[in-house]
């Protein structure tokens, strides 16, 4: 089945950056694997598996990738190339 990009952007939903006070703390702490991948897409939901999943939560990621990279910098090289491995 042939998944067309313009419905997968309409079903697409994310806290807007405005909203990052609403982000719990625990998730912003370190690079995970996922905030990894969101990272080397530029957030690009289009690209997520998590945004293609239809689950029935509100993707925080874009918000998340800014405070990470505001509060301890880009991810690791290492952690990259495992990722990517």
């Amino acid at each position: 089945m042939k998944t067309n990009n313009r419905n997968v952007e309409q079903k697409i939903k994310y806290i807007c950056r405005k909203e990052k006070t609403e982000i719990s703390n625990s998730i912003t702490k370190n690079w995970t694997e996922q905030a990894i991948r969101c990272y080397l897409t530029k957030c690009n939901c289009t690209q997520c598996s998590v945004a293609q999943g239809n689950y029935s939560f509100v993707c925080q990621m874009p918000a998340v990738i800014e405070i990470l990279l505001e509060q301890i910098g880009p991810p690791e090289q290492n952690k990259i190339n495992k990722l990517l491995a």
